[in-house]
């Protein structure tokens, strides 16, 4: 069996991967971070009848700017290059991220959050632009693999801090936003504007090329974009559901602070990294079989989380979901890519990014129907978790009958 040691040296771009791993996951902050303050922010804004709706959907709020800008981004990146978006979307994002620290109504903070979907729309259209325009297919899948394995790491720190901080400042979650600022520093050293490389082994050129020239738009696979963006958007839509509503869910079983919900979440979310490595175990088996079990483990884990009566059995179900969690930006980014060629990617994960995001701010909503409709919390996750289960069949159904032809002629 391979070992870590030798996984690492046969990653090429070693800096660039580091960069690129650590800014993919800056959006994912606004999420992550922001989910143990919730019920910090609804006491805080509790003269607001409609605090329990709005602080969710403010949250999410970035989604929506990032699903209208996205594919706009996705033209400017592929006409014009990579590097200098990205660097500018980082920069705004340090500012707008920070903004409700001096703020002071759940309306002008819900105006930072759209004004912070702007830089988001650029850091994630470029950095899952770079994934596929610095590495091969291989390459890929293995800093798609290592992003899977950090990311937890930086969840369950962020929980943490951000559960204790929001005991002693109600807008103190929004002091990790500065995160950004050695990660532009870092961008600035090390990332470069790569030539298009639709070839075995991309460009691995570590110095910026004098002139660029544009990248010819040619034939764009619309079909593939919208089948893409489809799945995407059920799956974003069901997977921000913890995210953004585990503390919620949880105060039906009786944990109602933050620090103890960040405590009851901190082991369960380890299990992401389990995700992470079932996502490298399926990397070479078909999409649909990949998809159908990413679907399949998250809605058995929201269906596990409605069905609990306990924190720990709750907990329980968050282990399930969590793996699921690991699987599910690498597997939708992989599939997505190998859909488009270099003149054509920025388009192709710009309408990507818009699919997710859109999911990202309208997922709130759609569990606050359901919360409303269901009466619980609990019901919202059990009926999101059925959803779930049933697509999860159907890409299974799928791959078992993409591989009845080939079993017949073997």
């Amino acid at each position: 069996m391979r070992t870590l040691k030798n996984f690492w040296r046969e990653l090429p771009l070693k800096p660039q991967g580091i960069v690129i791993v650590l800014a993919g996951f800056l959006p994912m902050i606004a999420i992550v971070a922001m989910g143990p303050a919730v019920p910090t922010l609804i006491a805080h804004f509790a003269n607001d009848p409609d605090a329990r709706a709005q602080v969710p959907a403010l949250i999410g709020a970035p989604g929506l700017t990032m699903a209208i800008l996205a594919p706009f981004s996705g033209l400017l990146i592929d006409r014009f290059g990579r590097r200098r978006l990205v660097l500018l979307a980082t920069a705004l994002y340090t500012i707008f991220g920070t903004a409700p620290l001096f703020l002071d109504t759940l309306d002008q903070i819900y105006t930072s959050r759209l004004l912070l979907g702007i830089s988001e729309a650029g850091i994630l259209t470029v950095v899952n632009t770079l994934i596929a325009d610095y590495w091969d297919d291989k390459g890929r899948k293995n800093w798609l693999f290592l992003q899977s394995l950090v990311g937890p790491l930086f969840a369950g720190v962020i929980a943490l801090i951000v559960g204790e901080v929001s005991t002693l400042q109600w807008n103190g979650v929004f002091f990790i936003y500065f995160a950004a600022i050695p990660v532009w520093a870092a961008m600035f050293v090390w990332l470069f504007e790569p030539e298009n490389a639709d070839v075995e082994e991309p460009a691995a050129r570590q110095e910026e090329p004098a002139a660029r020239k544009a990248v010819p738009l040619g034939a764009f696979p619309w079909g593939s974009a919208a089948l893409t963006a489809f799945v995407t958007f059920i799956a974003a839509m069901l997977y921000y559901v913890f995210i953004i509503n585990g503390a919620l869910v949880f105060a039906e079983v009786g944990v109602t602070e933050p620090d103890r919900y960040a405590q009851m979440i901190f082991v369960p979310q380890i299990f992401f990294l389990m995700g992470a490595v079932l996502f490298r175990i399926l990397a070479n088996r078909s999409y649909p079989l990949q998809l159908g079990v990413f679907f399949a483990l998250l809605g058995a884990g929201l269906a596990a989380i409605g069905l609990a009566d306990t924190p720990t059995a709750m907990a329980a179900g968050v282990v399930v979901q969590q793996i699921a969690a690991g699987m599910a930006v690498p597997t939708l980014l992989s599939w997505t890519q190998s859909k488009f060629d270099f003149g054509q990617r920025g388009r192709g994960m710009g309408i990507w990014t818009a699919a997710f995001f859109l999911a990202q701010s309208q997922s709130p909503r759609l569990v606050h129907i359901l919360d409303q409709s269901t009466g619980s919390m609990k019901n919202a996750f059990l009926t999101a978790g059925i959803v779930g289960i049933v697509v999860g069949v159907i890409g299974l159904m799928i791959a078992l009958s993409l591989r009845k032809p080939r079993q017949s002629n073997a």
